[in-house]
């Protein structure tokens, strides 16, 4: 008999990393408020390929918060509660730096 245990253990393939990916893409993409939308979906679309495993349990746990709360930890505008205050948030920030810096660039806003 196999041991279902050691099927718990195996590393998802290339089709259910890229499901889970474009799973968390869409929450990204559509989270109700325009500024986080604007920020997590660009990240996740432009960055998600190259998040581990590890970093995308993070993400998928800050996208649990509510909106508000997120993109004011991104902009740093509230204190971020130490479980989120990851290399990963470290990351977003940099990301909505340069994101929205390319975005004003092109004349939006």
């Amino acid at each position: 008999m196999a041991d279902n245990n050691a099927r718990a253990e195996t590393p998802p393939t290339d089709a259910g990393r890229a499901q889970r990916l474009g799973r968390i893409t869409f929450r990204a993409w559509r989270r109700g408020f325009r500024e986080a939308d604007l920020v997590l979906g660009p990240f996740m679309a432009r960055e998600g390929t190259d998040l581990s495993d590890a970093e995308l349990d993070l993400f998928e746990d800050l996208l649990s918060e509510d909106d508000h709360e997120i993109y004011a930890w991104i902009i740093e505008s509230a204190p971020t509660p130490e479980r989120h205050a990851t290399p990963l948030m470290d990351r977003l920030r940099v990301f909505m730096r340069a994101h929205v810096a390319a975005v004003v660039a092109e004349g939006a806003g």
